[in-house]
């Protein structure tokens, strides 16, 4: 069973107290010091006071990071080159990926144009790192042989709604992040039984997919409500994450041939709803309006309620029976 440590601190006190080399995943969403209210405290220093506060707890987050482990940080745009100049040119880590998390509602403005992205810094403590490109494939827009149908890399831009106020798993957290994005970050780069540390864990979403993954987590959180906040979460009943990458529900476009379609229909369950079962319905719906299949899902396996529902949809449409 996954251990989950729930600490309730100051983040760079905490930090001093965990031994070295002994997490491998880092994923930690700092203040950007932008003035947010986080209950116990205001998000607003000094420009050079913010970069001071930012390298101590950096270092100490290497200090404890294996030498094969990977930390991923969420930054705002004022200060994301400053954070990525102190991993890279003062504490030699080696760059891996910049990504943009692209949502489709974000802060309305009046004056200029409103954010519609999040940045994400990877870095990497060695050459030789976790990275499980099999666990976040997503599906291809079409079947071809020489195609993975495993799926493909989901590439470094990443689309996940935010977590709106009218979802139930909203908490009352100005910058609750989406269980998908963290679920993607601690399936790429650890593997079952890791530890993954998040110095300021908020809402504690990085424990709550901790906890699903079988992975071992730390979070630590300055302000009492939300440390609460996490413990309620975590005694939730779970049937799937608050958030999904729209790509996973995708179906190729051309799998005529009935036996390939099931065979692969039954996979995509298990290589990309594997953690998101309150997606079967939508999942269940596209494979009726796309081939006309009339199906079920029973313990995450499918049957066809009948399979001569196939022919009957190519020959109502004047398809061959074969694949194109």
């Amino acid at each position: 069973m996954n251990k989950l440590d729930i600490i309730q601190g100051d983040a760079l006190l905490e930090l001093q107290k965990i031994k070295n080399n002994s997490v491998e995943l880092i994923i930690t969403d700092p203040p950007y010091n932008l003035g947010k209210d986080y209950g116990n405290n205001i998000d607003l220093k000094e420009f050079e006071e913010y970069l001071e506060f930012s390298e101590k707890w950096i270092k100490e987050c290497i200090r404890v990071l294996k030498p094969h482990g990977t930390i991923y940080i969420f930054m705002g745009v004022r200060f994301i080159s400053y954070i990525y100049e102190i991993l890279e040119r003062k504490h030699n880590l080696h760059f891996n990926s910049w990504i943009t998390w692209f949502y489709t509602q974000g802060i309305g403005k009046t004056k200029g144009f409103s954010p519609r992205h999040d940045d994400i810094l990877m870095f990497t403590k060695s050459k030789k790192f976790t990275f499980n490109l099999d666990d976040i494939r997503v599906p291809q827009k079409y079947y071809r042989e020489k195609n993975n149908m495993r799926g493909a890399n989901p590439g470094n831009v990443w689309e996940f709604s935010h977590v709106h106020y009218c979802q139930e798993n909203r908490q009352n957290h100005p910058t609750q992040k989406p269980e998908g994005i963290i679920e993607r970050m601690i399936l790429a780069s650890t593997n079952e039984g890791d530890t993954v540390l998040d110095p300021f864990s908020g809402s504690g979403t990085t424990l709550r997919v901790c906890q699903q993954l079988n992975r071992n987590g730390i979070g630590i959180e300055i302000n009492p409500e939300y440390i609460e906040m996490t413990k309620h979460r975590l005694n939730q009943i779970f049937d799937g994450f608050d958030s999904v990458d729209l790509k996973t529900e995708r179906i190729p476009l051309d799998l005529r041939k009935f036996d390939i379609r099931k065979e692969y229909l039954q996979n995509h369950i298990k290589w990309f709803l594997k953690n998101h079962k309150n997606t079967y319905k939508d999942f269940i719906k596209n494979v009726k309006e796309i081939y006309g299949d009339d199906i079920e899902i029973i313990n995450d396996f499918i049957r066809f309620k009948t399979e001569e529902t196939h022919n009957n949809y190519l020959k109502e449409e004047n398809l061959p029976l074969t694949l194109f």
